[in-house]
């Protein structure tokens, strides 16, 4: 099974599980809060945050862009809604140098070409692509062409399609993820021995990006070998945006990260052996066999 360095981490099986608290769009077009968010994945103790970066006019379709809806901005189109969600040049050397004094590693899902182009100029450790892209030939080609590790989201695919996306990116620097796109997912729709599914398909590391609302799935995929998980993150679930119901709020955050450090420390070598600190408990308990 391959190793996966992103940044100053490794990835995969036998090494401390990546934890990306996932911001993607839960900032609102606010940088102040994005900042708040990656303090909160720091003091969590997740490793990496992740966001989302789109070219509205490429991936906005043609029927959507004139639906209107009501956004904190009022009563707007949805073309209008996705730009004002957009961070764009400044905001982004503003996240790159407040992550660097963080030393929190930061990333994107890019969702077409000119955003991986657009990202690429801060030097990302990894690239992820979304589930919504697996079936993009022509962004997977693009994303590999930056030669960094790539994350892939297998999310509402069948193993078909991604035999073809792994075929197109090649296995090199490659981790998949086992998704569920439903928002929030329902505990009986996740599937996680889906995780060694992928694993022994493809020879690969394996991760989990969840999108249920609770903390216990999580920290089982952990168990089950995820080698990374991904975690959408809000200050509030009651706050305006379609990510935030699925998203943990930053006690959740804590509480998982916690669990899953604690799951890592509990796996052990699969050797039964007598414990030291048995031997005293044999002596007082056994004593008279």
């Amino acid at each position: 099974m391959s190793i996966v360095r992103i940044g100053n981490k490794l990835v995969g099986e036998g090494q401390p599980c990546l934890i990306i608290a996932e911001i993607g769009i839960n900032h609102n077009g606010d940088l102040d809060l994005a900042k708040r968010l990656i303090r909160v994945a720091e003091a969590s103790g997740c490793d990496a945050v992740k966001f989302q970066k789109r070219t509205p006019e490429l991936c906005v379709p043609p029927s959507q862009r004139g639906v209107m809806r009501e956004t904190p901005w009022g009563y707007i189109s949805y073309m209008d809604y996705r730009r004002k969600v957009e961070f764009g040049q400044a905001e982004y050397e503003e996240i790159h140098q407040y992550c660097e004094a963080q030393e929190v590693l930061w990333f994107a899902s890019c969702w077409d070409e000119p955003s991986v182009d657009f990202v690429q100029q801060f030097d990302p450790p990894c690239y992820k692509v979304a589930s919504a892209s697996l079936t993009n030939d022509a962004l997977l080609k693009h994303t590999r062409g930056t030669g960094k590790p790539i994350l892939l989201s297998t999310g509402m695919s069948s193993l078909e399609q991604i035999d073809h996306a792994v075929e197109v990116l090649g296995t090199d620097d490659l981790v998949l993820l086992h998704t569920v796109s439903t928002y929030p997912a329902k505990y009986d729709e996740l599937n996680l021995r889906a995780i060694m599914t992928l694993r022994d398909r493809y020879q690969l590391p394996v991760g989990y990006s969840g999108h249920e609302t609770g903390l216990a799935s999580t920290v089982a995929a952990v168990a089950l070998g995820a080698c990374c998980v991904e975690r959408h993150i809000t200050l509030d679930r009651a706050m305006w945006g379609s990510d935030q119901a699925a998203s943990l709020e930053p006690t959740g955050l804590t509480r998982i990260c916690r669990d899953i450090r604690l799951i890592e420390s509990s796996m052990g070598t699969g050797e039964k052996k007598i414990l030291e600190r048995e031997l005293p408990i044999i002596a007082r308990l056994r004593g008279q066999n």
